[in-house]
């Protein structure tokens, strides 16, 4: 059962989305949710089917007190690393709230100070609290539908299907076409190729 912290009347679970694609942005959200939200399919946005996903986006929009995503894309991905720019896309949706959380819940165990308000970093924590869930479940959407319009421009990566991540499929499209302006070019984009000296 997914639980809610009680330190603060006002906290934001944040998380991102896209952290290991080849091609296209890292994708965070932050939500404040009421007090009060209940809802028995909510989960880990890797926990749940991408109908149960879309069926919850809409939820979670509605009832939030608050909500936001920021992409950061692959070019700011390629100069700060992926690290600091899923850091940075949880910055940047937290900028968009209308007010400050009185705390930040983070999933995952690495975070920078957000504006002097604490935070508690959580491990799977997008399987043990609402919040994080819910930013988790609108980070993967957000990002899914923005794949998908770049699918229309390059459908042989077929990004509709895969979203970026390093599948067998995309990494064969890769060998074939090469990369593209929406790959990110500080990612090993192939397996490096063993070679016999005879």
């Amino acid at each position: 059962m997914l639980k809610k912290f009680h330190l603060g009347e006002n906290e934001a679970g944040t998380d991102e989305a896209g952290r290991g694609c080849l091609a296209g942005p890292v994708t965070a959200s932050a939500v404040i949710l009421p007090k009060k939200f209940q809802n028995k399919i909510l989960n880990d946005s890797k926990q749940l089917s991408e109908s149960k996903r879309e069926l919850l986006k809409p939820i979670i929009e509605q009832n939030a007190i608050q909500f936001a995503v920021c992409h950061i894309f692959e070019n700011e991905i390629d100069k700060i690393n992926i690290l600091n720019a899923s850091i940075l896309a949880m910055h940047k949706s937290l900028d968009k709230l209308k007010s400050n959380p009185s705390l930040i819940l983070v999933d995952g165990n690495r975070f920078k100070p957000y504006k002097n308000i604490p935070y508690k970093c959580i491990v799977k924590g997008d399987s043990k609290y609402m919040s994080i869930a819910a930013a988790s479940i609108l980070a993967k959407t957000y990002r899914d539908d923005y794949m998908l319009k770049l699918h229309e421009e390059f459908p042989m990566y077929n990004w509709a299907k895969n979203k970026g991540y390093p599948t067998k499929e995309h990494r064969e499209a890769i060998r074939k076409y090469g990369i593209t302006k929406y790959h990110r070019k500080s990612f090993k984009q192939l397996p490096e190729q063993l070679t016999l000296e005879i």
